[in-house]
């Protein structure tokens, strides 16, 4: 499997190798439109110097001269008329020599080897040990008619330098090798333990211990990583906790209504036991149609991401409606209502809009004690401001954030009957984000609860 670790170091060792081609190519460009001609020139000047320096002393024989030249790190090969040759310092590793440019240098001309080289790489043809790469000239000594044939010894010159400069070249690249693979491990080592934390989330192992404090792309990396970790943990406690709180909200009528069943089934009673039992099973049932009622629509407003049904309507009049509906409930606390609803007309789901102001309304009335007081207003602006303000029980600071919550009951000692499911207010908060809204509350405890909502004005 070519992980990503081995993929990195893959990578920088081609680009390490193509680097070290490019340069090569460059430098061999240098070398043969610059360099090439100025040794070519630097060889036939010290050539020329070497045949002044001969005709200045004609007494010398030609052969120990040219050795004490040859010793001095240069390579010559010499040619006389008779095509006899003489070769002085270290021997050319490559002989082979045409018969025509002996004579042309023999007959008074001169051979420039290294320009007439034609190579692929140029710059390789400086280091070449053949005849053919050489400057050649002639020269006169006793009496007879030479080629001289003469390039640098550059084993003799510069060879310690050459294996100096191989070595160098040479561990520096293993060196960047070894630092490559050693360094693409500490790259690749952030990523590692992302990956491992992946699996710990997958286990559902959700306490992940990431380097946070890095001030690189990796840092931010484990900071979204270990945010979103987190969420999915609330996500996951929010799942466990809703199918708890569903599977209890649903056991507890249900035990009721088995219990009350079995005692009228198994024992005589009176007749106002009777119907005192009957009134329980009955008011359990509806409990569990509201339950499964809020369940669906829950589903329903998850599910939908937006809205697809929007009609004109009267705002006043559908508020209007539900306190008519509600009157029974109101009048029986005896609460005063206070409205100020200026006729407005919206575009919206009438339905679902219905359902936030009868549970908000209905919460009111719920929580208020008698002869208190629950005020509506409506404000137009370029939002449309609806707030439901009572004068009841209030909800306490610590609780006030949590109440739009699924399943979270303020106040849990109270009574299950008068508490609900705990959906309500959940499901008016998913409304009005589905209408582009918001929804926002205040309250004091014991002088009441606002809420406020705003929509678009569309």
């Amino acid at each position: 499997m070519r992980t990503l670790y081995v993929r990195i170091v893959v990578i920088f060792i081609i680009i390490t190798i193509f680097s070290t081609v490019v340069s090569l190519f460059i430098a061999n460009a240098y070398y043969a439109n610059k360099m090439r001609h100025y040794n070519e020139e630097e060889i036939m000047h010290i050539g020329l110097e070497i045949r002044e320096l001969y005709e200045l002393s004609p007494h010398l024989e030609l052969g120990q001269y040219l050795n004490k030249i040859a010793a001095m790190g240069f390579q010559i090969y010499a040619v006389d008329e008779q095509l006899q040759t003489a070769m002085y310092g270290s021997p050319f590793r490559h002989t082979q020599f045409e018969e025509e440019q002996i004579r042309h240098v023999l007959e008074g001309g001169s051979y420039k080897g290294m320009l007439e080289q034609k190579q692929l790489l140029p710059i390789m043809g400086y280091f070449e040990n053949s005849l053919r790469n050489t400057i050649g000239l002639p020269i006169k000594a006793e009496g007879k008619q030479y080629a001289l044939f003469i390039r640098a010894n550059l084993e003799q010159q510069i060879g310690e330098v050459r294996i100096l400069l191989g070595l160098l070249m040479g561990f520096a690249f293993l060196l960047s090798l070894i630092l490559i693979v050693i360094l693409t491990r500490y790259i690749v080592k952030p990523l590692q333990v992302l990956k491992a934390a992946t699996h710990k989330i997958v286990d559902g192992d959700y306490n992940l211990q990431l380097d946070i404090r890095r001030k690189d792309e990796f840092g931010d990396l484990a900071k979204h990583f270990s945010h979103m970790a987190e969420s999915i943990k609330r996500l996951d406690d929010m799942r466990q906790e809703f199918v708890a709180n569903v599977s209890h909200e649903f056991q507890t009528p249900i035990t009721s209504i088995q219990g009350f069943s079995e005692t009228m089934m198994n024992n005589e009673m009176s007749e106002d036991e009777k119907q005192r039992y009957l009134q329980i099973i009955q008011d359990e049932s509806k409990r569990l149609s509201s339950l499964s009622k809020q369940l669906l629509m829950l589903a329903a407003l998850d599910k939908n991401m937006q809205l697809t049904k929007r009609t004109a309507f009267r705002l006043d009049e559908q508020i209007r409606q539900i306190f008519i509906t509600l009157e029974r409930q109101w009048t029986g606390k005896q609460l005063e209502i206070e409205l100020e609803l200026p006729e407005i007309v919206i575009q919206a789901d009438e339905q679902l809009l219905y359902q936030v102001w009868f549970n908000l309304i209905s919460n009111s009335i719920k929580f208020c004690s008698p002869q208190d007081t629950i005020a509506v207003r409506i404000d137009v602006g370029k939002e449309v401001t609806v707030e439901i303000q009572d004068t009841g029980i209030g909800i306490a600071p610590d609780e006030l954030p949590y109440i739009f919550d699924r399943f979270y009951k303020s106040d849990k000692a109270r009574e299950r009957a008068k508490t609900g499911s705990g959906l309500g207010l959940s499901i008016c908060r998913k409304i009005i984000d589905l209408h582009h809204g918001s929804i926002h509350v205040t309250s004091e405890l014991n002088k009441g609860t606002s809420f406020r909502i705003k929509l678009p004005h569309w």
